[in-house]
């Protein structure tokens, strides 16, 4: 299901709907709110796809991709919400970082997803220092489990 209903007052960051005065059924209005806000507290993302999982666990969150398909269709690069059997969507907002579970670091969103390359052990060159490839070593490998670079 794809935006069942749209809210014609919500927050400016991240589109969460308003409360107005005296309205009837709030509880839904602020359960909206609520399951937004759990997708995006510390986000997470299990992956990135185009397509909707067939049958997502309750509270998994995705990256869309550039291609969207299905329930996802007009929402590429959003983050989908899988709450109470509906897909909810945020947009991301500018400096916003999510870790990718499939790929085992950070993204970082500036006008799209932006993620580090792999970096490779040093290797090569005429005169080895063994200490420096060492400390390098370590260093990619901190990084890596951090989840600041992904695995090589």
């Amino acid at each position: 299901m794809t935006d069942p209903i749209s809210f014609t007052a919500t927050t400016p960051r991240f589109a969460l709907p308003n409360l107005f005065v005296a309205q009837a059924q709030k509880e839904f209005t602020i359960n909206e709110a609520l399951a937004r806000l759990d997708g995006l507290l510390h986000p997470s993302v299990v992956g990135e796809t185009n397509a909707p999982p067939v049958s997502p666990a309750e509270g998994e969150n995705w990256i869309v991709g550039a291609q969207p398909s299905g329930d996802w269709t007009g929402h590429a690069g959003e983050i989908a919400l899988w709450q109470a059997r509906n897909w909810l969507f945020a947009v991301p907002v500018q400096g916003m970082s999510i870790f990718n579970a499939d790929a085992g670091a950070i993204a970082h969103f500036d006008g799209g997803w932006q993620r580090a390359a792999a970096v490779s052990a040093p290797g090569g060159g005429t005169t080895e220092d063994v200490e420096a490839r060492t400390a390098i070593t370590q260093l990619i490998s901190a990084l890596v489990g951090a989840g600041i670079l992904p695995a090589a």
